[in-house]
C-alpha cells in the first residue's frame, strides 16, 4: 500500500511539474483568439504556426542560436577547467595558505562588488564586445568549488600515493586518477554551468554592444519586446500592417529557448542523481 501511494503521489507531482510546460507548447501552436478565450488547455482547437513563423522570419535567430551554443560550450569548459584545478589544489592538506584562500572564497559568496564595479573592471581589461566578457567574470562558482573540493577530499589518499610511486606529477594525478573517478560530479556541475550560460542574457546586454554577437536569449527578448509594442499608430499609418501574435509568441519563445538545453539532460541523467549528493556531506 505504501509503494502504491508513493507512486501515486510522485505521479501527481510529476503532472504538476509537466502540465504547465505542455500548456506552453500547446499555446505556442494556438491562435490568439483561442488563447484569449480558454484559460488552460493541453490540445489547441486550431493549430497555427504564426508564432514560429514570426520568430524564425529572420536569419538572426539562427546566428543567435549558434552564438549561444558557442558560449555555452566554451564557457562550460572554462568553468570546469578553472573550478576543477582550483578545487583539487585546495583539497591538498599540505597547501600553504589553504585556510586563508578558502575564507576569501566564502567571503565572495556573501559579498560582491556589484554590477557597476564589475562593468568597470571588464571595461578596463578591454573585454567589452568580446565573448570573454560573458564567460570570464563568472568562471568559478564559489559554491560549486566548495562542493567539488569536499568530494576530492573524500577520495582515498592511497590512490594518490600509488600514482606518485609510479612517477605521476600533480597534474598527472589529477588527470589520470582524480578526474576519471569524478565523472558524476563533473557531469552534474557541468550541467549547472551549461544551463547558466544558456539562460544568461543580462551579461550580453551589458558587455556586448554589437548586436551581431548577441546570443539567442537576447534575441528572443527583443522579439518579445517587439511583439508587445504599441502598434496602433503603425496600423493607422499602414493599413496592410499585420499585428504579430503576442501571447503565442511569448510561449513559442519559451519553447525555443528551453528545448535545446533540455536535449542535454538525457545524456547526463545517469550521473546527475549521484553527482548531486557527492561532496555535500563533509565540510
Amino acid at each position: 500500500m505504501f509503494d502504491g501511494l508513493n507512486y501515486l503521489f510522485l505521479a501527481a507531482l510529476a503532472l504538476v511539474t509537466v502540465l504547465p510546460f505542455i500548456y506552453i507548447i500547446a499555446g505556442s501552436f494556438a491562435t490568439e483568439a483561442e488563447l484569449s478565450e480558454r484559460s488552460f488547455f493541453l490540445i489547441p482547437r486550431d493549430y497555427s504556426l504564426s508564432a514560429y513563423h514570426y520568430i524564425f522570419s529572420s536569419e538572426t535567430i539562427f546566428r543567435g542560436m549558434g552564438v549561444s551554443i558557442f558560449i555555452t560550450a566554451v564557457g562550460t569548459l572554462v568553468n570546469l577547467a578553472f573550478t576543477l584545478t582550483m578545487a583539487y589544489s585546495l583539497s591538498r592538506r599540505d597547501l600553504i595558505g589553504r585556510r586563508l584562500i578558502m575564507n576569501l572564497i566564502i567571503f565572495s559568496m556573501l559579498f560582491s562588488g556589484g554590477m557597476i564595479p564589475t562593468y568597470l573592471v571588464v571595461k578596463e581589461l578591454g573585454l567589452l564586445d568580446s565573448y570573454a566578457a560573458v564567460i570570464l567574470p563568472g568562471a568559478i562558482s564559489a559554491f560549486n568549488l566548495i562542493i567539488i573540493r569536499n568530494f576530492f577530499q573524500e577520495l582515498p589518499p592511497g590512490l594518490e600515493e600509488s600514482a606518485r610511486i609510479d612517477g605521476c606529477t600533480d597534474l598527472g594525478v589529477l588527470w589520470r586518477i582524480v578526474l576519471p573517478l569524478s565523472k558524476p560530479i563533473i557531469a552534474t556541475f557541468g550541467l549547472f554551468y551549461a544551463v547558466g550560460h544558456w539562460n544568461n542574457f543580462f551579461s550580453a546586454l551589458l558587455y556586448l554592444n554589437d548586436h551581431t554577437m548577441w546570443p539567442l536569449q537576447v534575441l528572443l527578448r527583443e522579439i518579445v519586446m517587439l511583439s508587445q509594442m504599441a502598434i496602433g499608430d503603425v496600423g493607422s499609418m499602414d493599413p496592410n500592417y499585420v499585428k504579430p501574435p503576442e501571447q503565442s509568441v511569448k510561449m513559442a519563445v519559451i519553447v525555443v529557448g528551453t528545448i535545446p538545453i533540455l536535449l542535454v539532460y538525457p545524456f547526463l541523467q545517469k550521473h546527475f542523481a549521484k553527482g548531486m549528493l557527492l561532496g555535500s556531506i563533509k565540510g
